[in-house]
């Protein structure tokens, strides 16, 4: 027992000190030294395994303050460490070869049938991945893993989709059956998650102690962060506020239920809402209606901005976050509703104790934060566990 703690001890130190590096260099030692507490010769040794291990590179520079004085600052080589970040909905395929920093050097968009099987669509993950880095000429050897964020329930630690309405899903093994085909180690969790992650780390929630994120799209949904680490939940479903009833004689939803929230808001209930009164195949039809000025497409937008104004209010009373960042396909393909969001929040929903305590923001990471945020929690995966 005392040497499993002894090992777990040294992977720990060993995480932390790569991920001060990761994300204050060029720093040096010494200030590592001081932020962990650890002692120098152990910083010495993590940093002298790293830089065997083709993680680091050491530079000279003038050091902060002046006086000409040069120090030794440690960095990473960004490209040392690769991962797959897939992104997975209903209509669509976005895989992205990821960096340290969550920089996506390759990536590739592929369309999904809606009806396409499961085992289908991890066998075309797992072929377009092997396509992906061929044309890209990506040197597979350092390729640590893969991450996929996807709709729905999810069973993190098992790589398990336990259940997605989306994709039509239900206890499908994904994080196994894709590591049979391409033979990397595959670390799967809902999208929203693995998004405020991205976010967390290279977006718009950086320096936010309390971020809770939003999704406006094909469905409705949450996740939050507190003091950088995902709130996750007992099973992991924690931020499921689209299915939160509104009205028990509402819309029916797609999980089976009336008047879940998401029924208000998402695409696919919009656009069946507004067949009913006028043939629209697109929410961009449905939007260019708006612009135009009829007016069952100005009510039926204009009632799904209210509900997602009602949502922020709602999610800011529970969890009284810092900030919220706005984000989702209609969020991404319509800025302009973010502002009339943001107004009606602040002039008819929030609530006053609370106006003053967090800020409203849009998403800065986009059509690539489930990408850019699978890529890096296979990263974080792979380092936890070395």
């Amino acid at each position: 027992m005392k040497k499993h703690d002894q090992d777990f001890m040294k992977r720990q130190n060993r995480l932390t000190v790569f991920e001060i590096i990761k994300n204050q260099q060029p720093i040096s030692r010494a200030s590592i030294a001081k932020q962990t507490g650890m002692s120098p010769t152990t910083i010495s040794r993590i940093v002298g395994e790293l830089t065997e291990e083709g993680y680091l590179l050491e530079t000279e520079q003038v050091s902060p303050g002046g006086l000409g004085r040069k120090s030794t600052l440690l960095a990473m080589v960004d490209a040392a460490v690769l991962s797959v970040g897939v992104e997975l909905d209903w209509h669509r395929i976005h895989i992205g070869i990821v960096d340290l920093q969550g920089n996506v050097i390759a990536d590739g968009r592929y369309p999904r049938s809606a009806n396409e099987s499961a085992d289908a669509t991890i066998e075309r993950i797992g072929a377009e991945i092997d396509r992906l880095t061929k044309a890209n000429d990506i040197d597979c050897a350092r390729l640590i893993g893969i991450g996929v964020g996807l709709p729905g329930i999810v069973d993190n630690a098992k790589g398990v989709v336990v259940f997605s309405v989306q994709l039509g899903w239900k206890n499908v093994r994904l994080a196994e059956r894709l590591k049979e085909i391409t033979g990397y180690d595959v670390a799967v969790d809902n999208e929203l998650k693995v998004k405020a992650l991205a976010e967390h780390l290279k977006g718009a929630a950086i320096g936010s102690n309390r971020t809770a994120l939003l999704g406006f799209g094909n469905g409705v949904g949450s996740a939050l962060i507190v003091e950088g680490e995902i709130y996750r939940g007992k099973t992991n479903s924690a931020g499921e506020i689209g299915h939160t009833t509104i009205d028990p004689n509402g819309m029916l939803c797609d999980c089976g239920k009336a008047g879940c929230l998401q029924t208000y808001i998402n695409i696919n209930s919009l656009l069946s809402e507004a067949n009913k009164l006028h043939p629209v195949r697109s929410i961009e039809e449905l939007f260019e209606a708006r612009r135009a000025g009829e007016r069952w497409a100005m009510y039926l937008i204009d009632r799904a901005l209210m509900y997602m104004a009602i949502t922020i209010n709602n999610i800011v009373c529970m969890y009284n976050p810092d900030s919220v960042i706005l984000s989702g396909e209609l969020a991404d393909k319509f800025p302009e509703i973010v502002d009339e969001v943001v107004d009606l929040c602040y002039s008819r929903f929030a609530w006053e104790p609370l106006r003053e305590s967090f800020q409203i923001v849009r998403s800065e990471l986009h059509e690539q934060a489930v990408t850019i945020g699978s890529g890096l929690m296979s990263q974080n995966r792979f380092f936890s566990l070395e």
